[in-house]
C-alpha cells in the first residue's frame, strides 16, 4: 500500500504544479520576466517527472497486453486508447521542454514561445490525461503487487528528486500569479 501511496503523492505534486502552469498561462506573465525562473522549474519538473510517469504507462500496457486476455475487443479499445493519448502526451511535451530550451537560451523573447507550447500541454493533459477507468480497471483487475512494483520502478533517489523539483517550481513562483481551486 505505501507504494501505491508514493505514486498517488507523486500525481498529485504534478496535478499542483500542472494547475499552476495553467493559471499561469491563462494569466500569462505579460512579458514579466520574474516569471522566468518559475517557468523553467516547472519545465525541469515536467521533464523529470513525466519520464518516469510515462514509463509507468508504458509499462502498465505492457503488462496488460502481456496478462489480460487481448483477444477481448474492449481490452484492445481500451489498450489502443492508451497508446494514442501516451502518443499526444509525448508529441506536446517535446513542444513544451523546446519551450522551455528557448526560455533559458533567449530569456525574455521566448516567453509567448512558452507560454504558447504550455497552454497547449495543459490543455491536452486536462483533456486526455489522468485517471481514465479503462485502462486503470483492467489494471486492478489483472495486476499482481508485483507488477505494481515493476511498473512503478520508483527509487529513493527518483522520490527525493522529483520532491526537490516540486519544491523550486513553487519556491520560484511569481508574486503576481494567483491560483486558483483545482479544476
Amino acid at each position: 500500500m505505501e507504494l501505491r501511496e508514493r505514486i498517488a503523492g507523486e500525481r498529485r505534486r504534478l496535478r499542483k504544479v500542472r494547475e499552476a502552469l495553467s493559471a499561469a498561462v491563462a494569466q500569462t506573465s505579460q512579458g514579466d520576466e520574474g516569471y522566468i525562473p518559475f517557468y523553467i522549474g516547472i519545465a525541469d519538473y515536467f521533464e523529470a517527472a513525466m519520464e518516469r510517469l510515462h514509463t509507468q504507462d508504458v509499462r502498465m500496457g505492457d503488462l496488460l497486453r502481456e496478462k489480460a486476455d487481448m483477444d477481448d475487443a474492449e481490452n484492445q479499445r481500451v489498450l489502443a486508447e492508451l497508446d494514442r493519448r501516451l502518443a499526444g502526451n509525448q508529441e506536446h511535451l517535446k513542444e513544451f521542454l523546446a519551450g522551455g530550451k528557448a526560455l533559458r537560451d533567449q530569456r525574455g523573447k521566448a516567453l509567448e514561445q512558452y507560454e504558447a507550447a504550455a497552454k497547449a500541454y495543459t490543455d491536452y493533459i486536462v483533456t486526455n490525461m489522468g485517471h481514465h477507468a479503462g485502462s486503470t480497471d483492467l489494471a486492478r483487475a489483472t495486476f499482481s503487487d508485483e507488477d505494481w512494483n515493476y511498473m512503478a520502478n520508483i527509487s529513493e533517489a527518483d522520490m527525493a528528486r522529483e520532491e526537490d523539483l516540486f519544491e523550486r517550481v513553487f519556491a520560484a513562483m511569481p508574486a503576481s500569479l494567483e491560483l486558483t481551486p483545482s479544476d
